[in-house]
């Protein structure tokens, strides 16, 4: 590869920022995509009530999931409760697979509330990957590791009532030990093997204030921490310098990838005039540092990733009356992220100049302005409902880059929109509830970027990926269908 295509190529994928946080909740933490990658909830492992109405929350209380977004929703509690929640999910043409089994207790009292959870997850890789490892190894030869991994959440939270006031606060804890998350494999194409272990911690404080009339606002501030190893596997072809014997050998690379999230997030609701009719609104606000990176193929260049700042303001609307609930969300996301990297050493550039070592040598500006639409709508008649839902994501940004070392500039402009139906059912008895529900996503898949021909990896996760790619995206179409099973069982 000449040096020009080289320096082309860096720019094209150097601002490839991962943030795989096990956040729930998705107006407390924004995630940021520059390309349409099919993947899974995986970090998804708490009850809900309304998945199967695409997950409208902004003016529709959500029972199961609320006490994990913001603790001091567990307030709203009206008893103590065992759960289960196995959930599965699966991405088309062999794309990977997961299966998870959480379970919780939650509990609530006149003054006291809290809960606990504990997950098992295991983690499927996909079977068609790229790359020429393979064909110096049989299919037969592969490690039991390098087809699954297990992973472990845990999460607890306390909260009290403050008597007299309407006012409740709380706290909440997670930690999650990750020995996998869903398309890192896909980031080392030409790698034969990836070893991958970490963890993601995730702090909240939430506060709850209810007013006459039936009115509502909620806080919650959050911090996540979020750090992966990454041990990676290259088979290098050698020659031996006194028998001139080719050989294959062996060459590990480790990789850190860390981001860290400060956040904080307010929802105010109210009654409308007529039967069950309510009104609510959001506002929140994410910074996110990115101060490890992995090098990924063709970059192997040290560098600063950079920073970002994402935010959203929504509105939503709702109805309950007697058995039936409806629900609508409509948010908008505009996000900033700035992205860099910097020479190792002096480096000349086009027209003779000298950078010197530390300096900037391509600048990514992104501007996003994202959208998301939710509606769902359902009906609960003694022992038995149904729930049915759309989620609609439009991802739109324009990214002005700038490469200092061939003295250029560029604008490109990217945008996509992803197709959610849900669908749920439930059978409520005195002794326990069980809800099922499902949902399948279009419009992602296997992206890659066109270059000198070829067709580029670039499938990521599904936590923020921002991606500066060199030319327009290409895309093999994928769906990822999920099942979603919650078991409830009043203990008082």
């Amino acid at each position: 590869m000449n040096p020009s295509n080289q320096t082309n190529f860096r720019a094209a994928l150097i601002a490839t920022l991962l943030a795989f946080s096990p956040s729930v909740g998705v107006a407390q933490y924004i995630s940021i995509k520059t390309v349409p990658v099919a993947a899974g909830d995986q970090f998804f492992v708490y009850p809900s009530e309304n998945f199967g109405m695409a997950g409208v929350t902004i003016a529709l209380d959500d029972r199961l999931l609320d006490p994990f977004v913001n603790p001091a929703m567990g307030s709203r509690l009206d008893g103590s409760y065992v759960l289960a929640s196995p959930t599965f999910y699966s991405i088309s043409n062999r794309g990977g697979a997961s299966r998870s089994l959480p379970f919780a207790a939650i509990f609530g009292s006149d003054s006291w509330f809290g809960g606990v959870s504990l997950a098992m997850q295991q983690l499927e890789a996909p079977e068609d990957q790229f790359g020429f490892a393979p064909f110096f190894r049989a299919p037969s030869q592969q490690l039991l590791s390098e087809k699954a991994a297990n992973n472990t959440y845990a999460f607890g939270m306390i909260g009290r009532k403050i008597p007299g006031s309407g006012v409740s606060v709380g706290g909440s804890f997670s930690w999650s030990n990750l020995n996998a998350v869903d398309g890192v494999d896909l980031l080392y194409a030409l790698s034969d093997g990836i070893e991958q272990f970490g963890h993601a911690v995730d702090f909240r404080l939430g506060l709850l204030s209810e007013f006459a009339g039936g009115r509502s606002l909620q806080a919650v501030a959050l911090h996540n921490r979020f750090g992966m190893t990454h041990n990676v596997s290259y088979l290098d072809w050698v020659v031996d310098d006194q028998t001139g014997i080719w050989t294959v050998v062996e060459r590990i690379e480790r990789n850190l990838d860390q981001t860290n999230t400060w956040g904080l997030h307010l929802n105010y609701d109210q009654p409308l005039r007529g039967e069950g009719w309510r009104i609510g609104g959001i506002v929140t606000g994410n910074y996110k540092s990115h101060p490890k990176i992995p090098n990924y193929e063709l970059m192997n260049i040290p560098r600063d990733p950079g920073n970002s700042v994402a935010t959203n303001f929504g509105v939503g609307i709702s109805r309950q009356r007697g058995p039936v609930s409806f629900g609508m969300d409509l948010i908008y996301e505009p996000i900033w992220s700035d992205t860099w990297a910097v020479a190792d050493a002096d480096t000349s550039t086009a027209s003779g100049g000298r950078l010197a070592a530390g300096a900037k040598t391509v600048e990514n500006d992104f501007v996003f302005s994202n959208a998301v639409m939710r509606i769902g709508v359902g009906r609960e008649v003694e022992s038995f409902g149904f729930q049915l839902g759309l989620q609609v994501k439009q991802f739109s940004y324009r990214l002005h880059q700038i490469d200092r070392i061939a003295e250029t500039e560029r604008v490109q402009r990217e945008s996509w929109m992803e197709w959610t139906p849900t669908w749920g059912l439930s059978l409520r008895y005195p002794e326990f509830e069980i809800r099922y529900a499902g949902s399948a996503t279009s419009g992602t898949g296997r992206p890659g970027v066109v270059w000198e021909g070829a067709r580029v990896s670039a499938a990521l996760e599904s936590g923020d990926i921002v991606l500066a790619p060199e030319d327009p995206l290409t895309l093999q179409d994928a769906m990822v269908v999920t099942h979603r099973v919650s078991v409830s069982i009043p203990i008082r």
